[in-house]
């Protein structure tokens, strides 16, 4: 299980990697008038979402490997993995509304200003700190 762990965790963070990026372009995309760079900035959020899916769907499955280790070798319970399940839910519906909001540049429909995208990516820094907290700290 050590292997799997590890695995998990890598791919947890490159995952993370691309969550905290991908924002960061939509903060220039919905800034950025001009179409050549809207043009490349579309490109780059394209591919960056669909590694970062990559990513996840691998840490999903790593993770979800442990998960049935855990059960096994330690019977059901502890509050701590349930939380940690939900916020992990909650990444995974954030990880969609990114998808969501670049079918919406691609489509240019998008309504939200930078401003908006700056606070929206912060929201992964958040949840990455409960998560290693919960599984950390185990406080339930």
């Amino acid at each position: 299980m050590p292997w799997i762990k590890t695995l998990h965790i890598v791919f947890v963070a490159a995952w993370f990697a691309g969550l905290f990026y991908l924002p960061r372009i939509y903060v220039n995309l919905a800034s950025q008038s001009e179409p050549a760079v809207q043009t490349v900035l579309l490109g780059m959020a394209r591919r960056l979402f669909r590694f970062t899916t990559i990513l996840a769907v691998v840490a999903v499955v790593f993770g979800l490997v442990l998960y049935v280790g855990y059960r096994i070798g330690t019977g059901p319970g502890n509050g701590w993995m349930h939380a940690k399940l939900f916020f992990v839910l909650l990444i995974i519906g954030y990880h969609h509304a990114c998808g969501v909001m670049l079918r919406k540049f691609e489509q240019g429909r998008n309504t939200r200003s930078h401003k908006f995208y700056r606070w929206f990516n912060e929201i992964p820094v958040l949840f990455l700190f409960i998560v290693v907290a919960l599984v950390v700290v185990k406080p339930f």
